[in-house]
Order: C-alpha cells, then sequence, then structure tokens
C-alpha cells in the first residue's frame, strides 16, 4: 500500500514538488515521503482519536475534501513536515501543500471507492494504518452504510455523530459494537 501511495504522490507531485524551485531537486523524493507519510499518519491519527466519522467522510464523498477535518490535518501535518525537515518557510510550505495534498486525496477517494480499480482498495488502507487490527472488520460495508446514509439514527438527513456514535456503539445491555472495536485496535 505504501509503494501505491508514493506512486499516486509522484503522479500528482508536478508544481508543488518536482517543478517547486524551493525544494531543491535532490530533496524531491524526500518531500513525495513526507506527503505520503503524511497522508498514513493523518488517517491514523484521526481512527486512533475516535474520528472514524470524518475518515468515513472523507473515504465516502460526502462532503467538500476541503472542509473534511481528516483533510486539513493531513494537509497541515504535511505543511509542519516540509517546513521542519526541508527548511520551507510557512508561505512556501502552504503553497505547496495546498498544491498536492487535496488532489492526491481526491485521486485516493476515488481509487478506494472504484471496484475495478485493484491497486487501492478501503479494507487495505485500514489495515495498513491500524496494523491489520481492523482485518476482520468489513470497512467497505461499513463505507457503504455510511454513503447510503444508514447510520442516520436520528431521520433528520444527515449522518452526524449523533447517529454515527448511537449506531457503531451497538445497543442493548451486550454494549459492544463497532465503535468499540475501533477504539480497541490501538489500546
Amino acid at each position: 500500500m505504501l509503494e501505491q501511495l508514493l506512486d499516486l504522490v509522484k503522479s500528482h507531485a508536478g508544481n508543488a514538488i518536482i517543478n517547486n524551485q524551493n525544494i531543491p531537486n535532490e530533496k524531491n523524493n524526500e518531500a513525495i515521503g513526507l506527503a505520503s507519510n503524511s497522508i498514513l499518519s493523518g488517517i491514523q491519527q484521526a481512527i486512533a482519536g475516535g474520528n472514524i466519522k470524518d475518515v468515513l467522510s472523507m473515504f465516502g464523498g460526502q462532503h467538500d475534501l476541503q472542509q473534511n477535518p481528516v483533510a486539513q490535518n493531513i494537509q497541515s501535518g504535511f505543511l509542519e513536515n516540509l517546513k521542519n525537515q526541508l527548511g520551507l518557510d510557512q508561505n512556501q510550505a502552504a503553497g505547496a501543500a495546498s498544491s498536492l495534498i487535496p488532489g492526491v486525496l481526491q485521486k485516493l477517494v476515488h481509487k478506494t471507492n472504484d471496484p475495478a480499480d485493484k491497486q487501492f482498495d478501503i479494507q487495505s488502507l485500514f489495515n495498513q494504518v491500524t496494523g491489520g487490527q481492523s482485518s476482520g472488520m468489513d470497512i467497505q460495508s461499513l463505507l457503504s452504510k455510511f454513503k447510503s446514509g444508514a447510520f442516520d439514527a436520528d431521520g433528520d438527513g444527515d449522518t452526524d455523530l449523533q447517529d454515527v456514535m448511537a449506531k457503531l456503539k451497538g445497543t442493548g445491555s451486550g454494549g459492544g459494537g463497532i465503535m468499540d472495536t475501533i477504539k480497541n485496535i490501538f489500546k
């Protein structure tokens, strides 16, 4: 998965990295690696932080990607990495991050939602960022339910935090549910 993500970033790195005069040519591969790692770690941090709704929203294409908190955190993380590891100033790093990350994420979302594209799938991505701990979960089914509105527990036409939490926690005296499983992944 990491190799495919590196290739995806490379294919979008033109003006943001390769043709960017602020990033020396000998640092291009490092910048591409920083972008790939920022994407994986951003998704991992969101899941570990219990923000599965935002991750599913990003991959479900429910809202403008630029407004998604996970996408914003990934872009901010890449910006900080460019500043701290490559010495770019705030404006240079912001320009590169805003030029690269949204396009890569948009393509990643498209590829994980395309059943004909075997290069990326949501299950493999989740397995990668959870260290294999999500392998027993059907992430594609969870994403499909999220996209179809099956998590709209209160019937108000949107899937918000209250709906997701109610559905993921499960009901009845046994408790549990998917949210408890996700929380336990990182313990």
